[in-house]
């Protein structure tokens, strides 16, 4: 008959595994509470260490701009002076060219000129190759969309970084660039290899 108890068994021994039972349940849910805190917790502190995170990522870009704001400083005071060859009387800084439509396509660094040359200087903290060919594509836009201190110009261009890696100088100068470091204060024209032919655009 259902219901009965199983035979052996007592009604001491059933009630006696209710509680039992009743008792791992409760330590169950106890368990179950405590790992549910502990999650709570657990999501917080990731919350926490996430907001510190991207304080300091945009801490750090900051000071990467900063860095390359500086250097590019220290490379237009006197950047005119290494090259005797030309007469580079102007230098302008972070001139943004515009397409037709007046919408921004590129920005110069460092623009050099004379009344025949210009020269643009794309300034990087430590330059890659992926920035000389992006400078040798920013030069035929130069072409392309020209402003008045281009214009009717011979156009010239250099990388010019805090550091500058022997691979990022050889392929610069392979692709016509000319090459400047930062040395302390003092900005360095990288001497060129034999047989180096300035990209003129």
């Amino acid at each position: 008959m259902a219901g009965t108890p199983a035979k052996g068994l007592t009604f001491k021994d059933v009630w006696a595994m209710f509680q039992e039972t009743d008792k791992k349940f409760k330590e169950t849910d106890k368990q179950i509470q405590e790992t549910a805190r502990e999650v709570k917790e657990t999501a917080r502190e990731v919350r926490k260490t996430s907001q510190e995170i991207r304080k300091l990522s945009k801490n750090m870009g900051g000071m990467n701009r900063s860095l390359g704001e500086l250097i590019e400083t220290l490379m237009a005071g006197r950047l005119w002076e290494k090259f005797p060859a030309y007469n580079f009387n102007r230098i302008f800084q972070r001139i943004k060219l515009l397409d037709k439509n007046k919408i921004p396509l590129t920005e110069i660094d460092i623009l050099l000129s004379d009344d025949d040359w210009a020269m643009a200087v794309e300034v990087k903290r430590e330059p890659d190759k992926e920035d000389v060919e992006h400078h040798l594509k920013r030069m035929e836009l130069m072409r392309e969309y020209t402003i008045r201190e281009i214009s009717g110009k011979k156009l010239l261009g250099a990388i010019a970084g805090g550091v500058v890696s022997p691979e990022v100088r050889a392929c610069a100068q392979k692709s016509g660039l000319f090459v400047h470091e930062l040395n302390g204060e003092q900005v360095s024209l990288l001497e060129s290899p034999e047989g180096f032919v300035p990209l003129e655009g």
